[in-house]
Formats: structure tokens, sequence, C-alpha cells
């Protein structure tokens, strides 16, 4: 322990001058907007210093797509500039992924990655020319090594790249966002397997981690924005209202409150449920069967739309397992030594940047 701290303090004491030092960014970019994080070293360790959204338009990303690159490449370019982000780490969609298992012989990545790459088309239905993938160990390196592997289109790497160049913003290292939210939200050394839950704008991202490592994923086609869309219809507000409305009320019933809104909420919701129960039915019952996975344990909620009031314990009473709201600071300094000037219900939004910026760190 005293020789992990003295390096880290050489690190702080004897540190490149800024302008030669690269900062720890990630930038994440959804359907709802782009977000920034930038973690700085100190003494006691990481902390959360700089962070920014811009916000994109209705539509600019859909599965995936940059359906409005130029206005992708603007919110990017705008929130590097305000922070001066010259070099980040970046994140793909899960919804453009092939997450796949495999056994590998050899005992390093390298050695890994070539065998799978001899039957990549068992993996990916992609022509193997077409596809960029990287491979992670998912058990005990040995003769016969299990790994979990996650492969891309390269137009689709090459895409994100070009959008960045554009922007001004230097690409240090690509990853998919389920690594990325699982290395913020579970400290290192967990071996737990859970179910993190990301209810974004207009979609739902669901990924079983085990040991920090994902090994399934899936993206809904319905997220919070469809809360908001049904308190808008109920009541006959503007949309900023209806986002009040549910932020106050949420799924709690109130005295007094009009019964047609928690039954318009709620209509609503389960549909995000019931998508949700299926596939941990689904994960729990190839658990039960003695297969080389563990059952979910528990489901951790993140995303701009966790915060509904209620939400959690609506989920946990279908799910069979804790639900619990995430914790993005998770890998940074103890709350003892540092308050994070990001609002904790905000910073659900921010597991996947954060977890790019902590890229450089999770050796």
């Amino acid at each position: 322990m005293a020789s992990n701290v003295l390096s880290r303090l050489a690190r702080i004491e004897f540190a490149a001058p800024r302008y030669l030092a690269l900062p720890a960014a990630g930038v994440d970019v959804s359907a709802s907007g782009v977000k920034l994080a930038i973690l700085e070293e100190r003494v006691h360790g990481l902390e959360l210093t700089r962070f920014g959204e811009a916000r994109l338009p209705i539509g600019a990303i859909t599965g995936g797509e940059l359906s409005d690159r130029a206005a992708v490449v603007e919110a990017v370019r705008s929130l590097a500039k305000s922070h001066k982000v010259r070099f980040a780490n970046i994140a793909l969609p899960e919804a453009r992924s092939y997450l796949f298992e495999a056994i590998a012989p050899g005992e390093n990545p390298r050695a890994w990655k070539t065998a799978v790459e001899q039957r990549l088309d068992e993996y990916i239905p992609l022509p193997p020319a077409e596809v960029a993938f990287d491979v992670a160990a998912a058990g005990l390196p040995g003769a016969e090594t299990p790994v979990v592997g996650v492969g891309y289109a390269r137009r689709v790497i090459e895409e994100s790249l070009s959008a960045f160049d554009e922007s001004g913003v230097t690409v240090r290292a690509v990853e998919s966002e389920t690594f990325s939210m699982a290395r913020a939200l579970l400290p290192k050394g967990d071996q737990d397997t859970v179910l993190i839950i990301d209810i974004g704008r207009t979609t739902t991202k669901l990924t079983v981690v085990s040991h920090r490592i994902p090994r399934f994923a899936t993206t809904l086609d319905i997220g919070g924005h469809a809360l908001t869309l049904a308190v808008q219809k109920h009541f006959g507000v503007t949309e900023e209202e209806a986002k009040r409305v549910k932020a106050e009320h949420g799924l709690i019933s109130s005295p007094g409150e009009d019964g047609g809104y928690l039954e318009a909420m709620l209509s609503t919701v389960s549909a995000i449920r019931e998508e949700i129960v299926r596939r941990l039915d689904y994960w729990q019952s190839r658990a039960a069967k003695g297969t080389a996975h563990e059952p979910v344990s528990r489901a951790i909620l993140i995303g701009g739309n966790a915060t509904v009031r209620g939400l959690p314990e609506y989920l946990e009473t279908s799910m069979r397992v804790p639900v619990e709201l995430g914790d993005v600071f998770a890998n940074l300094a103890s709350r003892d030594h540092w308050l994070p000037p990001l609002d904790y219900l905000e910073s659900l939004a921010y597991a996947t940047a954060i977890g790019l910026a902590l890229r450089d760190y999770d050796a």
C-alpha cells in the first residue's frame, strides 16, 4: 500500500508540465447529448474536476447512427473548446456492437485474439475483413481461456473517429460503452454478477456484468422520454412542465392526487419493466442450469431517467433481486477527502463518460 501511495505522489509532484500532460477525459455521445468527464489525480486519489453536457436535437442519433452528423460534431467541438480538451477516450454504442463469448487457447491477449480471429465469422455475422474487435479474459488464463469479445463494423468506428477528428478532438482509445459503465460503477476486484439498467431518453440499455466484464447486453427502444410524453398527454402541458411533474411525483401516489396521472405513468413504465424482467429471467434460467454463468444478485439503476421517484422499488417487486441507484464515483477518491462537484442525481447520467476517463487508471 505504501509503495502505491508513493508512486501516486511521485506522479503528482513530478508531473509533466500541463502543456505536455494528457488529461484523463471521457466523452460519451448518446441520443440525449454529449457528456464530458475529466479526472485528475490528487494525493488522496482521483477526483472529477470538470464535467459538462451539450444537448443534441431529437433524432440526431438513432439506433446508434449519427443521423445528424453536423449537430454531433458541433456539440463535441463546443464542449471540448469550453473545457480545453484536445484528447479523449470515446465509447461506441451497445446497439451497434456484437458481444460474444469464446474459449481461446493461449495465456495472453495476443494469443486469444489470434485464436478468435480465425473463427470470427462464428461470432459476428459480418465479413471478417469488415470487423474490428477485441477480447478480454472472463476467467483464469490457462491452456483454454474463457474470453469475452466485442466487435464492431469498421465503418462504425471510422464514422466516430471521423466525427471527432472534425470536431478537433484526438481520440486516444475507443471501447464499447458496456465496458465503460462497468468500470465506473463497480469497484476494482468486484466479483458480483449484476444487471446494469441504463434508462436514457429514448432507450434503455441492459448489461449483465460479472467480475466487471460484460457478459450480455441489449438495448430496448423505449426510455424515459416516453414517461414525459405520458405526463404531457395526461395534463396537456408543455414538455418542460411534464418533466417537472415527473421529477416531483414519479411513481409515488400522493393524497388528493389525480389517480389518472399514476395510471398513465404505470402504463408506460410497465412496458419497460416487462422487457427488463424478460431478459433477466432468461439469464437467471441459464445460470440455474449449471452453466458457467452466475445468477444476477442485484441490479444497478443509472441514466438520466433513473431518478424517477419510486422507480427502484417498482422494478424490485417484479425482478426479485435488490435494485439500487448506482455510484459513478465508486472508483474515485473517498468522499471523506473531497466532495464531487456534480449533483448525485445528475451524476447518474455520467457513468459512461466517467468510466471512459477511468480507463487511463484502471490497469
